[in-house]
């Protein structure tokens, strides 16, 4: 079997004459919220509104403020996980945003051409190793896992393991999904074996 990376959208926008009273009210909550609208992963959640709801619930945690995690290590991993996934749409839409909040662009650069970027130093080392470990091996070395602890904590350790993991789903749900990638979005990422 052979498996795409560049399908056709699956699961495209429901149109809202086609929404059951609980999608209409998930639909309405997305657009009432930051993202004003069922963009991205929504669109293919919206399948099953609760779990959409819930699945936003925790992105809200992460993008708008209430985590402990800086905006630079947040963005950081997110991108690892693009990577890691060749999630276009997770790639594009946070690239520049990535870049905004202090990721160097060198650093992306190389991500994009899966190369582990250098130089990177203190907190987004120690985010980097973590969360590609736990990404290539499924573990973490101790060396890596103390580095990460020292920079955030106990809690902040378990919320970079969760942000990664939360991102990894969303990519999952969009390569699955063919989750077309806006026109005019910006660097695709190019399949790396």
């Amino acid at each position: 079997m052979t498996v795409s990376a560049h399908c056709q959208d699956r699961l495209p926008p429901l149109r809202q004459d086609q929404f059951t009273a609980a999608q209409r009210t998930a639909a309405e909550q997305a657009a009432a919220g930051p993202r004003e609208g069922v963009i991205g992963p929504l669109v293919a959640l919206l399948r099953s509104p609760e779990l959409m709801t819930r699945v936003r619930g925790v992105g809200g945690y992460f993008l708008w403020g209430e985590t402990a995690l800086p905006d630079d290590v947040r963005e950081l991993t997110i991108l690892i996980v693009a990577r890691q996934w060749t999630q276009q749409y997770e790639w594009t839409y946070h690239r520049g945003i990535a870049e905004r909040v202090g990721v160097p662009a060198a650093v992306c650069a190389d991500l994009a051409e899966g190369r582990r970027p250098e130089p990177l130093v203190g907190h987004l080392l120690a985010a980097y190793d973590l969360v590609t470990e736990l990404l290539r091996q499924h573990a973490v070395s101790d060396r890596s896992y103390q580095r990460a602890l020292a920079q955030f904590g106990e809690a902040g350790v378990v919320e970079l393991t969760t942000l990664a993991g939360y991102y990894t789903t969303l990519a999952m749900i969009m390569n699955m999904a063919g989750t077309p990638v806006p026109e005019g979005a910006g660097e695709r990422l190019r399949s790396i074996p």
